[in-house]
């Protein structure tokens, strides 16, 4: 279960400086799409946290991608989307130990005093849905179809910090 990160944790994007989790949270709400490069679960989800980015992308959220490798990985794995959606690279696992994730891909909104609102690991529309509820909600935006047409039958994921 996802848990509030120190809001000094350096968060690096793909462009730009690294800064502390406070820095990106001044103005909104950051979804963060937790993903592992090297698994086939994460990249079966590309095309559904890609909907949902594209989806809140307009609303009071900042949408951003949390890729667990270097910069090059991350540029790799993602292609175009890397540079459609705020990019960071978690080569450490820094934020993810931080954030005390036990399984991914996970999606979770990180509001601005900190605060986990909502976060959902592995892959099941029924924990995915709430969340992007919750979002809706907070953002004041219309809901996502979780699960839509062209998206995985639920899977449990793999461990977040390796085997």
């Amino acid at each position: 279960m996802a848990t509030a990160p120190s809001l000094d944790t350096k968060l690096n994007p793909l462009v730009g400086d690294a800064r502390p989790l406070s820095d990106w949270l001044t103005t909104f709400p950051l979804i963060l799409g937790v993903i592992d490069p090297y698994t086939h679960e994460s990249g079966w989800l590309l095309d559904t946290f890609a909907r949902i980015f594209h989806h809140f992308g307009g609303s009071d959220a900042r949408v951003s991608w949390l890729v667990t490798s270097n910069e090059d990985g991350a540029k790799k794995f993602l292609g175009p989307l890397a540079e459609q959606y705020l990019t960071f690279s978690d080569p450490d696992r820094t934020m993810v130990k931080n954030l005390e994730l036990d399984t991914l891909p996970a999606l979770v909104v990180i509001k601005q005093d900190g605060s986990i609102v909502a976060a959902a690991e592995g892959w099941d529309p029924a924990t995915w849905r709430p969340v992007t509820e919750m979002l809706a909600s907070l953002t004041h935006w219309s809901r996502p179809t979780i699960p839509s047409d062209g998206d995985p039958v639920p899977y449990p994921g793999t461990p977040a910090l390796g085997t």
